[in-house]
């Protein structure tokens, strides 16, 4: 049995090599350390648009709501911020009116055609 020490990525790693049947070394790297995936986006729940809700244009994640239920919108003010493709895409109010439901929460991922918000 052989040690060896290698420097990996800058990091050192003792290890020791052993011949088995007389084929070639077979290395006993050190156990690697698992690395946390990052936390999944929430999930949108899919809500059945009502009439006049403004729906998704496209896929993406939730940045921000600008508004909540009861505060009145005048058409094309910003309600909710959508990032699809690296873009923050503002998803106005189509009217004047008052927001009457908010269907999306920050950091929430939506499909194409789901329900966003209405204004009434």
């Amino acid at each position: 049995m052989s040690k060896y020490r290698i420097k990996l990525n800058g990091k050192e790693y003792e290890m020791e090599v052993e011949l088995v049947d007389g084929s070639a070394p077979v290395a006993k790297a050190p156990a690697a350390k698992p690395v946390a995936a990052p936390a999944p986006a929430k999930k949108a729940a899919p809500v059945a648009a009502a009439e006049g809700a403004v729906i998704s244009p496209m896929p993406g994640t939730i940045l921000k709501v600008n508004v909540k239920v009861g505060d009145a919108v005048k058409a094309g003010d910003s309600v909710v911020i959508l990032e699809a493709m690296k873009m923050e895409n503002d998803i106005t109010a189509p009217k004047d009116g008052v927001v009457k439901a908010l269907y999306v929460e920050a950091g929430q991922t939506v499909a194409k055609d789901d329900a966003l918000f209405e204004v009434e």
